[in-house]
């Protein structure tokens, strides 16, 4: 009886050890990275923005997710007019309404498995609680800009919004301005540069105005799935690019290293 007991402990022991090594293998996947495209101002080009990161991350076989809380739900539409050929992507229609059991957070983080990109779009007159939910559920904030001073004005007053935040101040996020469908060389886009080179956050791109992506967008592609497009509005990418690549290893490095055993 004495050895039978010892025997059950034995096998006891070692059936906890192999659950908690189970469930540390859980616990250490990495998470997705949320990247939040986001601006009070309608307009500025936040869809176009995050259709075209989630097609880019999509074309680097990453599972990408785009959730999409903007009620006109131009980001589903893009979506749904997606060629199954291309490279896949999640989408959720974050801004219908459901039967009140399913929270924000719920959606935000209920993603399939193995998602290592979700991009986050937002509606015009982001604010309030809506607003600082996001932001907590962010890892990256990406505030799109267009060049007229009702926007300049307009997005100096939601990056305040941002940085005032609980969400943000309790747990500050990796956030920057880039300009978007701009012309250069025009002397309202030389004030919106002075603009987003005087805010405290770094001004990472500079997006033409182009109708590439109107027409990329009809198809429910990216710039980066056209095989025409032009070789200078791939470059205007670069620096957004790597701003998000040098920021996505920070964030990496910060968070505990997968088990691989």
């Amino acid at each position: 009886m004495f050895g039978l007991g010892n025997s059950a402990t034995t096998m006891s022991d070692q059936s906890i050890k192999t659950e908690n090594a189970i469930k540390a293998r859980v616990i250490s996947k990495p998470q997705p990275i949320r990247i939040l495209v986001a601006n009070a101002k309608g307009g500025c080009g936040k869809t176009t923005l995050a259709t075209n990161l989630a097609s880019y991350f999509a074309g680097l076989q990453h599972k990408t997710c785009l959730i999409d809380f903007d009620p006109q739900g131009s980001s589903n539409q893009w979506l749904a007019a997606r060629h199954t050929e291309l490279p896949s992507i999640h989408g959720v229609a974050a801004f219908k309404k459901n039967s009140g059991q399913v929270t924000r957070t719920w959606q935000l983080r209920n993603l399939p498995p193995e998602t290592s990109r979700v991009i986050i779009d937002t509606p015009s007159g982001l604010g309030g609680l809506l607003l600082n939910d996001l932001i907590r559920e962010a890892d990256i904030i990406l505030v799109p800009v267009t060049p007229s001073p009702i926007d300049i004005r307009a997005t100096t007053t939601f990056i305040k919004d941002v940085l005032l935040s609980s969400s943000f101040r309790s747990r500050p996020k990796h956030i920057a301005a880039l300009a978007n469908r701009v012309r250069k060389n025009t002397l309202v886009y030389t004030k919106l540069e002075l603009f987003l080179n005087s805010l405290k956050i770094p001004f990472v791109a500079t997006l033409r105005d182009t109708q590439y992506y109107v027409r990329a967008s009809e198809y429910g592609l990216g710039i980066h799935d056209l095989e025409n497009t032009q070789t200078s509005d791939e470059l205007e990418w670069q620096p957004l690019i790597e701003w998000l690549d040098n920021r996505i290893g920070k964030i990496r490095e910060q968070s505990p290293a997968p088990h691989t055993d």
